[in-house]
């Protein structure tokens, strides 16, 4: 055995005997790469399992096409399987936005294609209820997560059941899992079955009937019960469908939730509530196990991009309350911040500087955002009552305590760990959060320093933001704040700096074809964007997820919250019309936008992005362009 691999969970039999262990208790599938990494989910519930007290075994991305040895080689474990299709969804993973193959694949070895199947969920848990009849699997992972209701599925364009109905694993367990699976495997130990869990908090369960009666064609909300139209409903009526989606979202965002039923035919699906966010303990009691940061010997140095990407930086909360509505990070991870304590964090900035590699430089100290470290209601009784998706959106809550003082004293504990020469932030930084207005001297002071300290010592001369638009009709349907702000967070990032003698860029992400966008807005953008000296690089053509607020006004047409139509770009040609407003300065766009403009009778915008004597030089590669 490789001396390496006993610092690691078994992923062979051979390692299992090394350690010697008799049996497992719980063997866990994974769509991805073994990456023993707090930011990898097969690697956090393994750890988590394994800290208190069950033998543990990983497989990740077993082959599903040969006979199955990899699916058989531990045998049946004594309490559970576990089925993750790995940190994305996979189809997310799998295909573009126009619906193309990816030619590559971030977490597996040399990223290659072709290390796991479509719906790894469905396929690893039907194998294994096929080879093993009488053993628990329980699915988790973001898949499983996103789909534990009827959802609509873009790349089969067309709405899909609950995947428990389309999988034979037994439960789902969603969102973040570690407190989750330890209910499961002390409760299985114990002699209970897996029919006894279904009064957990946090999972998705099917039943054979609803206690509650409710009348068919109407939405039920009791005090912790709601029925939502059936899935059959939502087949033949769009609208039900988006009705559904408000009631999920607002309890997917509280604190204290109810318990969300659909009929699928005979078969009812349950999904309780989410567990209130973690304790600092709790959280810093994950982030703390054992875990050797590094890729599983077995892969022989082949690199793993999505571990490349942050095999030198630290998280440091998880949650976000922005409530954007193309994200998915809410519904998984939850709205309520959930922070490591500032010693828990240095612990593994330590652990960083004494990497091999490790050239004195963090990558990113952040979180699903950057700056949201300690974030929360002031009055925690509102937060209880609060069902809003957003606590940022149409404005900041007045109960939201935006200080950023712990933010940055965690930022200057970081930076003075011995061996760390710079840490940089590489998550998204809320600038309308951090350049929000209190109206109390002390936080605005804070926060007005927090921005300048990020500019001058934590941007590795490109500081990434996300205004995702510039016309207040899609910012106001994406739950972001008006352009109006990026302006001015500009201008000031400006200003810095020019009085610190840098040179740095900041680079927007922008989204074409998101639910409510015109061809119009988007050459409105291509003009605003021409004059701030953009040539922009940092663009998608919105793809619809499930569980997102977005998807759901794509596929139905409506707004789950006023049951209003909104117009929506959804075939191939109206996204190319108006994706192709990027790439503006791209001589080989150039005659399709003059007669797209003219047909809609804009001279205005036509002599905006060309003036009669402009010249342009920026040509060639489609898509790539530069930030000035």
């Amino acid at each position: 055995m490789n001396p390496r691999t006993e610092l690691y969970l078994p992923t062979s039999v051979k390692e299992m005997k090394a350690l010697g262990w008799g049996h497992v208790d719980v063997v866990l599938f994974s769509g991805d790469a073994y990456v023993d990494h707090p930011s990898f989910g097969a690697a956090v519930i393994g750890r988590t399992l394994q800290a208190a007290g069950y033998n543990v075994a990983i497989v990740p991305q077993p082959n599903w096409q040969d006979d199955l040895r990899d699916f058989r080689k531990f045998g049946a474990p004594r309490l559970f399987f576990g089925v993750s299709a790995g940190a994305m969804d996979s189809m997310v993973n799998h295909y573009t936005a126009a619906r193309r193959r990816r030619s590559d694949d971030a977490y597996t070895p040399g990223g290659r294609h072709g290390g796991r199947p479509d719906y790894p969920t469905i396929v690893y848990s039907d194998i294994l209820r096929e080879l093993y009849p009488e053993v628990p699997v329980i699915a988790g992972g973001i898949e499983a997560s996103m789909r534990r209701l009827a959802h609509y599925d873009y790349w089969q364009d067309c709405l899909r059941p609950s995947i428990l109905m389309d999988c034979k694993a037994d439960m789902v367990s969603y969102g973040m899992g570690e407190r989750s699976v330890i209910e499961i495997a002390e409760r299985l130990s114990r002699g209970e079955t897996v029919g006894d869990l279904h009064d957990m908090g946090q999972i998705v369960v099917r039943e054979d009937f609803c206690p509650i009666d409710a009348a068919e064609g109407k939405i039920f909300e009791g005090d912790s019960d709601i029925v939502l139209h059936s899935f059959e409903r939502c087949l033949r009526d769009r609208r039900a469908h988006a009705e559904n989606f408000r009631h999920i979202e607002r309890q997917s965002n509280a604190m204290h939730g109810k318990t969300i039923w659909q009929r699928h035919g005979k078969v009812w699906i349950k999904v309780t509530p989410m567990l209130p966010p973690m304790t600092t303990g709790e959280i810093d009691a994950s982030f703390d196990l054992p875990y050797t940061r590094m890729p599983h010997p077995r892969y022989k140095d082949k690199r793993i991009p999505a571990y490349e990407m942050i095999r030198h930086s630290v998280n440091i909360h998880r949650g976000c309350f922005g409530g954007c509505s193309f994200c998915t990070i809410s519904a998984h991870q939850g709205k309520f911040i959930a922070s490591r304590s500032k010693e828990s964090v240095i612990r593994e900035v330590r652990q960083v500087t004494a990497m091999p590699d490790f050239k004195g430089y963090i990558s990113d100290v952040g979180g699903p955002s950057a700056n949201m470290y300690r974030m929360g209601g002031r009055d925690k009784d509102i937060c209880r009552r609060c069902l809003k998706p957003s606590c940022l959106h149409p404005s900041v809550c007045p109960n939201l305590d935006t200080d950023h003082r712990p933010l940055i004293d965690l930022y200057h504990a970081v930076d003075a760990v011995p061996g760390v020469k710079k840490s940089f932030i590489g998550s998204g930084v809320r600038y309308d959060l951090s350049m929000h207005h209190t109206g109390i001297p002390d936080v605005d002071k804070a926060n007005r320093r927090y921005n300048e300290e990020l500019i001058v010592s934590h941007v590795s001369g490109r500081l990434k933001v996300a205004p995702e638009h510039t016309s207040d009709v899609v910012l106001n349907l994406m739950r972001k704040p008006s352009f109006v702000l990026y302006h001015e967070f500009s201008r000031f990032f400006e200003r810095v700096n020019t009085r610190n003698g840098l040179r740095q860029q900041l680079i927007p992400y922008f989204i074409s074809s998101h639910p409510g966008c015109r061809e119009v807005d988007m050459a409105e953008l291509a003009a605003e964007t021409k004059e701030l000296n953009l040539h922009l690089e940092q663009v998608q053509d919105f793809t619809p997820t499930p569980m997102t607020l977005s998807t759901e006004i794509y596929y139905t047409g409506y707004h789950p919250y006023t049951l209003e139509k909104v117009f929506t770009a959804t075939d191939a040609a109206d996204k190319l019309a108006q994706r192709k407003y990027f790439f503006w300065y791209d001589r080989s766009y150039r005659a399709d936008i003059t007669r797209s403009l003219r047909q809609m009778n804009r001279p205005d915008l036509l002599k905006r992005l060309f003036p009669p004597s402009a010249s342009y030089p920026y040509g060639g590669g489609r898509g790539k362009g530069k930030n000035h």
